[in-house]
């Protein structure tokens, strides 16, 4: 089982004049296992299984060599009838290979600084358990499959008004679910940064969203505040989990509002820079290098917390 994590942005040309840099590739699995080093540095076990993608100090399960940077997800579950939980198994994502989550990075034609060694951040509440309105939604939302293939994929993410929720869905999806989770604050490119610190206490204060504040694709010229001046290219990744042989369970009490995302900076030297300077789109990259799907499947370390994550649990 793996997990495809992507780099992506919009569309090369949006709106009159303007041209926006997309990366989108897959990464696998480095490791699923109930650590987050960002929320609980040492804390083993963490309060959930995360899938954890990206690299180690000499390689990456990403596709494009230069990425050694970790990008982490909390695990889905689905609740059983008689009340206990299982892990609902990643599945192969949307990007042209068999990679089963995806990330994008996002820049438009405006000064534009890369992240830097060190930079990390954090994004969403693993608490919270109510609607907060369309900014949330905007900031993780879940997409219901129709059909297999990728059936009802038509629009882009979190803007579909029937297939989109901010919650857990709540009907079955034969197709299958994709969680996806946007930094900061909501999709509204590019994310905004106060220049100053690679991380905060919260590992959220450092970095905000346009003046303009949440939106879709739509805004493509959004201004950063004066306390948050500097553009950095927006962060998005996407999981996906195979709902097969999971219809009778889609009881979904809980609301999946605590989706949550952790992101710690690890392009070598300038590439990504590179990258956004030369309006890279999609897997398609002038300067970067990409490796095999069976070599980014080697990256791997092995699970630190012993217990069974695919064997049907309690809430305890």
């Amino acid at each position: 089982m793996k997990v495809l994590y992507g780099l992506f942005s919009l569309p090369a040309v949006y709106g009159q004049g303007f041209s926006t840099t997309m990366l989108r590739f897959g990464c696998s699995e480095v490791v699923l296992d109930r650590i987050d080093p960002l929320v609980e540095p040492g804390g083993i076990p963490s309060a959930h299984v995360h899938q954890v993608v990206g690299g180690l100090a000499t390689c990456t399960t990403c596709s494009f060599d230069q990425d050694l940077s970790n990008y982490w997800t909390a695990n889905v579950y689905f609740k059983a009838r008689n009340g206990t939980y299982k892990r609902v198994p990643q599945m192969v994502n949307d990007v042209g290979a068999p990679f089963t989550s995806s990330c994008r990075l996002l820049s438009f034609p405006t000064p534009n600084i890369d992240q830097q060694p060190g930079f990390r951040m954090f994004t969403g509440d693993a608490a919270r358990r109510t609607s907060t309105g369309l900014g949330r939604k905007m900031q993780s939302c879940y997409r219901c499959y129709t059909g297999p293939n990728f059936q009802g994929n038509t629009m882009s993410p979190c803007m579909d008004p029937k297939l989109d929720t901010e919650s857990f869905p709540t009907t079955p999806c034969p197709g299958g679910i994709r969680s996806s989770v946007i930094f900061p604050i909501a999709d509204d490119p590019p994310s905004c940064w106060d220049g100053k610190n690679l991380d905060t206490p919260n590992h959220m204060d450092h970095i905000a969203h346009p003046t303009s504040g949440p939106a879709t694709f739509a805004v493509v010229d959004a201004a950063c505040p004066a306390s948050h001046p500097v553009k950095i290219p927006q962060v998005h990744y996407e999981a996906s989990g195979c709902c097969r042989g999971f219809d009778v369970w889609l009881t979904l009490t809980l609301t999946g509002y605590g989706q949550h995302g952790d992101y710690v900076f690890g392009w070598k030297d300038d590439t990504l820079q590179h990258a956004m300077d030369n309006r890279c789109f999609a897997a398609t990259c002038r300067g970067l290098t990409t490796q095999t799907f069976d070599k980014a499947n080697q990256c791997q370390v092995k699970r630190v917390v012993k217990e069974d994550i695919d064997g049907c649990k309690s809430a305890s």
